[in-house]
């Protein structure tokens, strides 16, 4: 069975709804970058699903913006873009979230740690 969906990256055109979309999940939208999008399109090329790796000035990356529609979530879109991100940005990624999100993100690998022992960008 397939999916309902793709992933592809972002191009210059989606901006809008990548941004529309974070700002409808409640999602800080700074430091949005369509150059840095992983997307899930429908069928018909409807933006579904998005996520991003974000580079920080110390030279950390964050799995960022990772929003899909409510239509749409509890079916995986989620974690094939985070799963996708990850594959493309091998080595340390950082994200922070919500406690009631950790164990989503602890399937991936992310643990909870002290801020002391985060990078610079994230102590703050």
């Amino acid at each position: 069975m397939t999916p309902g969906y793709t992933l592809r990256p972002a191009t210059a055109a989606d901006f809008p709804a990548i941004r529309a979309l974070i700002r409808a999940m409640c999602i800080n939208p700074t430091g949005l970058d369509w150059r840095r999008f992983v997307l899930a399109v429908d069928a018909q090329g409807k933006l579904i699903g998005c996520g991003q790796v974000k580079p920080h000035k110390d030279g950390s990356r964050e799995l960022a913006s990772i929003a899909v529609e409510p239509a749409w979530q509890r079916q995986g879109i989620a974690s094939a873009i985070i799963r996708r991100l990850i594959e493309m940005h091998p080595g340390a990624l950082y994200l922070t979230c919500r406690p009631p999100l950790s164990p989503f993100y602890e399937r991936f690998g992310f643990q909870p740690m002290s801020p002391s022992a985060a990078p610079p960008y994230f102590r703050r």
